[in-house]
């Protein structure tokens, strides 16, 4: 009785492969392999930490966005202010031609006048 599991086993163990067979073994290249493996704990960042990072990234980002919407509404407002001095310039231009225009009007009317009365 004891013939029969005693070759069910030899034969087990030739049909195995050399890992299955020593599973239960182990070695020092495999303990330092596990250990080298292990994931680095990190730190948690604290409450603190973290809002105070929160908090100035924010104001950051919040206060370029602002500087930036400023930075064009005064481009824009510039911009428009320039064209108006401009347009502004132009009509003082054409009024000045309109009051010389009419000062030579009257003043040739009085010669006019003056060479009646006479």
């Amino acid at each position: 009785m004891i013939a029969p599991v005693a070759r069910t086993t030899a034969a087990a163990a030739v049909a195995l492969p050399l890992i299955a067979r020593r599973s239960f073994a182990s070695s020092a290249v495999r303990g330092q392999i596990a250990q080298a493996t292990q994931p680095n704990v990190r730190k948690p960042v604290g409450a603190f930490r973290g809002g105070l990072f929160g908090f100035l990234l924010g104001s950051t980002v919040a206060g370029g966005l602002a500087y930036y919407y400023i930075y064009d509404e005064y481009k824009v407002a510039n911009e428009l202010l320039t064209e108006d001095i401009n347009a502004l310039r132009a009509i003082i231009g054409r009024v000045d031609i309109h009051v010389r225009d009419l000062e030579e009007k009257i003043a040739d009317q009085a010669a006019a006048l003056a060479k009646v009365r006479k």
